[in-house]
């Protein structure tokens, strides 16, 4: 197993970046908040009722332990690898080609379900019911897909803006449609039973899958050690009281419809300013949906290349992976992939749930490889060590409430070792 030599002082002090405490706070925020809370306060709601604000409050309760972990990684060790990084440090390459597949199979199966989430609100709006929310989410596909391929895509001051918009519509919403709120909406308050908290739990992962990227951020800040944990500690409540105050907006207003809306955000905002609303509504979750499919394409086809050159991933694969290249055949493998799924999807007739959990494991697994790796780096017995011990058996909690959807992430880890013992022999 790999060891890692005790971190110098200049990754606990300044490195010299030009990212404000501000600016990174804004990042993480971005980086959590993401397509699922257009739907997932419908999901949550279907699975275990008003309870579902339990998951909801665990999960950002969660988001503390989880956050601080990563931020303490990466004032230590400020790499812009972030958890595969972390893992390599602890565990070998291979465990770090392990974390690589688990992101990067999770887009394929990921994509499907966030495409149907932006069609949702457009069958909403146009009608058509599900055969207008599974042609929208082809043409997603295929145009982010397309535009990858052709090297095009959202700069992050893009994807910070879209994230912007998504707040202050998250906000907008909160505000109107509150004063329509009522307590007898909590009543039966678990009516599918308490064990359901805990997939719905596992489902609003989905949700908060982005912790990680604060310690991919770790060396661009002045002075890591100091900046990294301001910006999570800010970035934790923003994302805390904007997820709880949608979640519960949700359950108070819609009442028992929230389980099946289709297009939640746009429900509230009719309900205060009418049916006009939902026109609106409908172009920002295709915009969101489209900025962060995008990313995670451009991320993933990046991240299937340098794979690939690794040899974690065939050899061919590894083609445009080089800066200022486009990798085309990872982009096209993702594109495939992604419409194979959204077709076993359709023909199944599969809800959200199921493909959202098959991500979700994904990446649960990875938190709990990550978290793994901290409780081996940190140094024992400090604060920041306690609090890895509680993230990392906090996630093994949620691996184990994914259920038999976990057996996906798990086999993509023994397929990716596997695979990497026969191409290193």
């Amino acid at each position: 197993m790999a060891t890692t030599a005790a971190p110098t002082h200049t990754h606990l002090g300044r490195t010299g970046g030009s990212l404000t405490v501000a600016q990174g706070a804004a990042l993480s925020v971005g980086a959590v908040l993401g397509t699922g809370v257009i739907t997932l306060p419908a999901l949550a709601a279907d699975v275990a009722g008003p309870a579902s604000l339990v998951a909801w409050a665990a999960l950002v309760l969660l988001s503390v332990p989880l956050a601080s972990t990563f931020a303490a990684l990466g004032a230590r060790h400020p790499d812009g690898g972030g958890v595969s990084t972390y893992v390599r440090r602890a565990f070998g390459a291979r465990a770090a080609g392990a974390v690589g597949w688990c992101f990067y199979f999770a887009v394929p199966v990921g994509a499907p379900p966030a495409s149907m989430m932006a069609g949702g609100y457009v069958a909403d709006v146009v009608g058509g019911g599900r055969t207008t929310t599974v042609v929208v989410a082809a043409a997603l596909i295929l145009g982010t897909g397309a535009m990858n391929l052709a090297g095009l895509r959202f700069s992050g001051r893009v994807q910070l803006v879209l994230a912007t918009v998504l707040a202050l519509l998250m906000t907008a919403t909160m505000a109107v449609a509150l004063p329509h709120s009522s307590t007898a909406s909590l009543t039966p308050f678990a009516p599918h039973g308490w064990s359901a908290v805990g997939t719905a739990a596992a489902v609003l992962v989905w949700g908060f899958a982005g912790w990680e990227a604060v310690a991919s951020l770790a060396g661009d800040y002045r002075d890591p050690g100091r900046d990294v944990p301001r910006a999570t500690g800010i970035a934790v409540v923003v994302v805390g009281v904007l997820y709880l105050g949608l979640a519960a907006t949700s359950v108070l207003v819609l009442g028992p419809a929230a389980g099946s809306s289709q297009a939640p955000l746009s429900d509230l905002m009719a309900i205060a300013r009418g049916e006009q609303a939902r026109v609106v509504t409908a172009v920002v979750a295709v915009l969101l949906t489209v900025g962060a499919m995008n990313a995670y394409y451009a991320g993933g086809a990046r991240l299937g290349a340098a794979l690939a050159r690794d040899g974690a991933l065939p050899s061919w694969l590894a083609r445009g992976g080089e800066a200022g290249q486009v990798p085309r055949r990872s982009t096209l493998l993702i594109t495939v992939t992604s419409l194979l799924s959204l077709g076993c999807a359709a023909v199944l007739d599969l809800g959200l749930t199921p493909l959202m959990l098959l991500a979700t494991g994904c990446f649960t697994l990875v938190y709990v490889l990550g978290t793994a790796a901290a409780l081996r780096l940190l140094p024992r017995r400090s604060r920041a060590w306690w609090t890895a011990v509680v993230a990392f058996a906090s996630v093994v909690v949620l691996l184990l409430a994914n259920g038999v959807h976990a057996l996906w992430a798990l086999g993509l880890v023994a397929l990716s070792l596997v695979y990497q013992s026969r191409s290193r022999r």
